[in-house]
């Protein structure tokens, strides 16, 4: 390999095709013709002495070679921003985006609410808040940070665990008045129930309890939509199993008084190229914080009843005064 030939212009230029698929996309953003964008990937294809794209008439595509070029690219843009930003006035503000990827229940109800926190101490970071039941690709290009619900993670990936998720049954008042509270876990096959469709696809880790309410229950509302499902129970619509510090968040969800039906333990992941982004690494920092509060005693490995919340953040904090 040519090594020489190598300079950051031919490799930026690599880095644009690779994220848009296409050499003519990467043109437009570039200001430089299709043809100059050709030249340039295929004197990188010399001096590698290999292949980078496979070309098609929908546009490109990386080779297992073009794959490794890029994460190396990727950690040289990086550097070179680390670089710039450390080279910067002292005092200087952290700036640049970040994608945070989360279940339809941590990211809505628990984390989306407490980023004005974040904001403000970090003002110029641009957060995205995508919110989905897939596996995100976080060996890409766009500096992608995720929350889920398995400890298994693909090469080159950190996970820190972050807290169990503790799912009970809720109701409103006015359909426990109206139906009656289900005594034993059995009960729920007397009543409409309702439940997210990413817990039916995490059965096979939750406890058995789950596992037997799932056999004997034919569920009568199942969304993908966490809002919907709150909405649906606190107006009457049917027992919902959701995490139990909704019990905080919406006061028009009654905790039934039943044990537990699942604990699930969730991570935080992330590449070691993104947490060395000063961005990455100060949403990392404030995530992992944001579930480690003594006070958000909902996320323990123990479960604590909802009806015991007030009384187990009093004995943390016997001095602090708090609503729950």
């Amino acid at each position: 390999m040519s090594i020489d030939r190598l300079d950051w212009d031919t490799l930026r230029v690599f880095r644009v095709v690779a994220e848009l698929s296409s050499m003519s996309a990467a043109g437009v953003r570039l200001g430089e013709s299709p043809p100059t964008i050709s030249r340039k990937i295929d004197d990188l294809e010399k001096s590698l002495g290999a292949q980078v794209f496979l070309r098609s008439t929908r546009g490109v595509e990386l080779t297992d070679v073009g794959k490794q070029v890029i994460r190396h690219v990727h950690s040289m843009a990086d550097a070179a921003e680390t670089l710039r930003r450390e080279t910067a006035a002292t005092g200087a503000l952290i700036a640049g985006s970040i994608t945070l990827r989360t279940g339809d229940g941590l990211g809505p109800y628990w984390i989306a609410p407490r980023l004005s926190q974040f904001h403000k101490a970090h003002p110029k970071i641009q957060v995205r808040l995508m919110v989905g039941d897939t596996e995100p690709d976080l060996h890409g290009h766009e500096p992608v940070i995720s929350i889920s619900f398995s400890d298994t993670r693909p090469h080159g990936v950190n996970a820190h665990r972050l807290g169990t998720q503790h799912y009970v049954g809720f109701a409103s008042a006015g359909y426990l008045a109206e139906f009656g509270r289900p005594e034993t876990v059995h009960d729920y096959r007397k009543h409409r129930c309702i439940l997210h469709t990413s817990y039916v696809h995490q059965v096979e880790r939750w406890a058995p309890r789950m596992s037997e309410m799932r056999r004997m229950v034919d569920f009568a509302f199942i969304s993908n939509s966490g809002t919907a499902i709150t909405e649906t129970c606190a107006k009457g619509g049917g027992v919902a199993i959701l995490p139990s510090f909704m019990a905080v968040l919406d006061p028009r969800l009654v905790p039934l008084e039943l044990p537990e039906l699942a604990p699930v333990r969730f991570w935080i992941n992330y590449t070691e190229r993104v947490r060395r982004l000063p961005q990455g690494k100060a949403m990392i920092d404030w995530v992992r914080q944001l579930f480690a509060l003594p006070e958000a005693v909902w996320f323990s490995d123990d479960f604590i009843h909802p009806r015991h919340f007030q009384d187990k953040v009093h004995e943390l904090h016997p001095l602090k005064r708090r609503d729950l």
